[in-house]
C-alpha cells in the first residue's frame, strides 16, 4: 500500500482540497490518521506552504515587530507562506508581485510614523508604488488614546494603500496600549479571509484525539504575568531646592526567571493613589466594599479601582456619556469634532473625578466601570546593564506632582514607584525588549548619547554595559537639566568616568543657569565639526526624552551640523539622516 499515488493535480478538486486530501491519505498510509496538509505522517514539516504573505512592521520599541513575528507563527499554521519585513526594508521587496500584506505599526508621539516606517510612507505617500490593485491588505495599528492623534500611522498607511487600489481584505483595527485581545481578533480574522488550508491537529493529541498529557502549563512570568518584585532602594537624585523630583530605583528581579539587556524598557503595572480613589467612591456615594466583577472575579469596587481601571484619564465613551446625561454641563458643547482642541484645553489637569461632578446625579457603578479604561502598565527604560547588577534592574523616573483646579494631581506610576511601594511591598514588573535601541554590537564603535533630564536612563545602561564588556569605542554624552546645582542627574558617576577616560565627551547644558536658556540642541551645534568628525568615523547617534520638543529639535539640528559641518544641502542633510537611520545608525527612545 505504501506506493499508492496521492491525489494528483489533475484530479477535480481546488489546490485546498487536494493538500487537505493528500494529509488525510497519508496519515492513512502511515497509520497515523488525519495529518496536517504541510506535515509529513510523522510530524515534520513537509510540503511548503501555499499561500504567499507580506507582514511588513512599523515598530518603535519592538512590540509591533514582536506581534508580527507572532502573527507570521500563526499564519504558516494556516498554509501562509508569511515572511515579516522591517518597513525600513521596503524597497527589497517586489511589490509587483506581491499579493497579500499585512502591516502592523505602532504611532510614535502624537501622530508620527516610527523610525523604521517613515521611509516606506515616505515612498507610499509618492507615484512610484503604481496602482497596487493586485494586492490585498489589512492594517493592525497600535496606539495609546491618551495622544490625540490615536493611531495615526496606521490609519494614514490604511487610507494611502487604499488610495493606490490596494484591496481591503479587513478592516483596520485600532488597538489600546492592552492591545492583545483586539490583536488577536485581528488576527484570527484577517487569516480566516485571505485563507486557510486547515487546522493543525493540536500537538497534545493522539492519532485518536485523545490528550497525551494534562500537566499544567505554568506561566512564565511576563507581561501577562507581571513578577512581583521587591523594590530594593527608593533614591532621590534631585538636590534641596530643585523644583524637580527624579528618583533611582532599584529592584530585584531575583527567582522571576526575567532577563534584559541594556536598551530595554521595564513595565510597571500601578496602583491608583488612595485619595484620588477615596474622593471618587465620594462622588458615587459608595463605601468602597460594594462588589464588583472584573475578570470574572469578584472584588471590592475600591480595590478595583485602586488596581484595576484608569481613574485619572477620561475615555472617550465617558466623555460622551457625561455629554449626554448632563447637557447644560461646560463639557457638553466640547465632545463635537470641530471642538477637539477645546476639549483637549478642558481636560488638561482633570480626571474621571471632575468630570462625573457635572453629573446632576451620581452615575450608577455597572454604568460607569464599562466606560472606564484599563489601568495600563507604564513602560520606563532601564538604566541599568545585567552585567554591571547582576539580578537587579535599575530605572530613572521623574515623579509628577502639580496642583490644577484646587487640587493636587498625581503622575499614577511615577508617584506609585515614589510613595506607595515600602520596603515590605512589591511592585508587578515585566522586561519589554528593544529591538531598535541597542548599543552598537561592536564595542570599538563610537557612541554619541543625547539624553536630558531623565532621558539619561538608558544611556546610563549603555556606558555601563560598555565599561562591564570591556568596549574600546569612545563615548559622548550631551546631558542637560535646569541647573547644575540641582538637577546634575548620576554627577558622581558621569565626573567619574570622564576623569577617568572613559567617557570620552561630557557635553552640559543647564537651561536656567544663565539668563539665556541653553539646551542639549545647542551644544551640538557649538561642537558640530567634531560631531560631524565623529558620525564620519561611524559613530551611532541615540536621542532619549520628550518626543514632542526636545527630539524635533535634535533632529532638525543634526540636520543643521550636516549641512554646516558637511557641507550638504538640505536635500542631502535629509537623505544624509535618513540612511542614518537605515542604518540603524540614529536610533530613539522618545515619549
Amino acid at each position: 500500500m505504501t506506493g499508492l499515488p496521492l491525489i494528483p493535480e489533475t484530479a477535480p478538486f481546488s489546490a485546498e482540497q487536494r493538500l487537505w486530501l493528500n494529509g488525510y491519505m497519508a496519515g492513512l498510509l502511515a497509520g497515523k490518521g488525519f495529518v496536517p496538509a504541510g506535515q509529513t505522517a510523522g510530524g515534520a514539516a513537509g510540503a511548503a506552504p501555499t499561500l504567499p504573505l507580506l507582514i511588513l512592521f512599523g515598530s518603535q520599541t519592538g512590540t509591533a515587530e514582536k506581534l508580527a513575528k507572532q502573527i507570521a507563527k500563526e499564519a504558516k499554521t494556516k498554509g501562509c507562506n508569511a515572511r515579516v519585513v522591517d518597513a525600513s526594508a521596503h524597497a527589497s521587496v517586489d511589490w509587483s508581485k506581491e499579493t497579500n500584506l499585512l502591516v502592523v505599526t505602532s504611532t510614535y508621539g502624537d501622530g508620527d510614523m516610527p523610525d523604521n516606517a517613515q521611509a516606506f510612507w515616505d515612498w507610499l505617500k509618492t507615484d512610484a508604488p503604481g496602482s497596487l490593485a493586485h494586492l490585498k491588505f489589512s492594517v493592525l495599528a497600535l496606539g495609546d488614546t491618551n495622544y490625540e492623534q490615536f493611531c495615526a500611522a496606521g490609519k494614514k498607511i490604511d487610507a494611502r494603500l487604499e488610495l493606490l487600489g490596494a484591496q481591503r481584505i479587513h478592516d483596520r483595527t485600532d488597538c489600546e496600549v492592552d492591545y492583545e485581545a483586539a490583536a488577536k481578533a485581528w488576527t484570527t480574522a484577517v487569516l480566516g479571509k485571505i485563507g486557510s488550508v486547515s487546522d493543525p491537529v493540536p500537538s497534545s493529541v493522539n492519532g485518536k484525539g485523545a490528550h497525551i498529557s494534562t500537566t499544567p502549563v505554568v506561566e512564565p512570568f511576563g507581561k501577562k504575568n507581571p513578577f512581583p518584585a521587591r523594590l530594593l532602594n527608593n533614591v532621590l537624585l534631585n538636590k534641596d531646592g530643585s523644583d524637580k523630583e527624579v528618583r533611582h530605583y532599584e529592584i530585584s528581579l531575583e527567582g522571576s526567571g526575567l532577563t534584559y539587556e541594556a536598551g530595554d524598557a521595564l513595565g510597571v503595572v500601578p496602583h491608583n493613589c488612595d485619595e484620588l480613589v477615596n474622593d471618587l467612591l465620594a462622588t458615587l456615594h459608595c463605601s468602597g466594599d460594594e462588589l464588583v466583577t472584573v475578570g470574572g472575579h469578584a472584588k471590592p469596587l475600591r480595590d478595583a479601582l485602586i488596581r484595576d481601571y484608569d481613574v485619572t484619564k477620561p475615555s472617550p465613551e465617558l466623555l460622551a456619556e457625561v455629554a449626554k446625561s448632563a447637557p447644560d454641563s461646560v463639557i457638553a458643547p466640547l465632545v463635537t469634532p470641530e471642538r477637539r482642541d477645546d476639549l483637549k484645553k478642558w481636560l488638561w489637569g482633570r480626571d474621571v473625578h471632575d468630570l462625573l461632578n457635572l453629573l446632576p446625579a451620581p452615575m450608577p457603578v455597572p454604568q460607569l466601570l464599562p466606560l472606564l479604561k484599563k489601568l495600563a502598565p507604564r513602560l520606563y527604560s532601564i538604566s541599568s546593564s545585567p552585567k554591571a547588577h547582576p539580578g537587579e534592574v535599575h530605572l530613572t523616573v521623574g515623579a509628577v506632582r502639580y496642583e490644577s483646579h484646587g487640587r493636587q494631581r498625581k503622575g499614577v506610576a511615577s508617584t506609585f514607584l515614589a510613595d506607595r511601594v515600602g520596603d515590605a511591598d512589591y511592585v508587578k514588573v515585566f522586561v519589554q525588549p528593544s529591538h531598535g535601541f541597542k548599543p552598537p554590537a561592536n564595542g570599538d564603535t563610537p557612541m554619541i548619547m543625547v539624553g536630558p533630564g531623565t532621558g539619561i536612563a538608558p544611556f546610563r545602561a549603555f556606558l555601563e554595559e560598555r565599561k562591564a564588556t570591556g568596549a574600546k569605542g569612545k563615548n559622548w554624552l550631551f546631558f542637560g537639566d535646569q541647573k547644575s546645582t540641582t538637577d546634575f542627574l548620576y554627577e558622581e558617576l558621569l565626573t567619574g568616568w570622564q576623569r577617568e577616560g572613559f567617557l570620552t565627551r561630557l557635553d552640559l547644558a543647564f537651561s536656567r543657569d544663565q539668563a539665556a536658556k541653553v539646551y542639549v540642541q545647542n551644544r551640538m551645534l557649538e561642537n558640530a565639526a567634531e560631531l560631524w568628525q565623529w558620525l564620519q568615523e561611524g559613530a551611532h547617534f541615540y536621542v532619549c526624552g520628550d518626543a514632542s520638543r526636545m527630539a524635533k529639535d535634535v533632529d532638525a539640528a543634526l540636520r543643521q551640523v550636516a549641512e554646516t559641518a558637511g557641507g550638504l544641502s538640505q536635500e542631502a542633510a535629509v537623505e544624509f539622516i535618513k540612511k542614518l537611520k537605515a542604518d540603524k545608525r540614529y536610533q530613539r527612545d522618545v515619549y
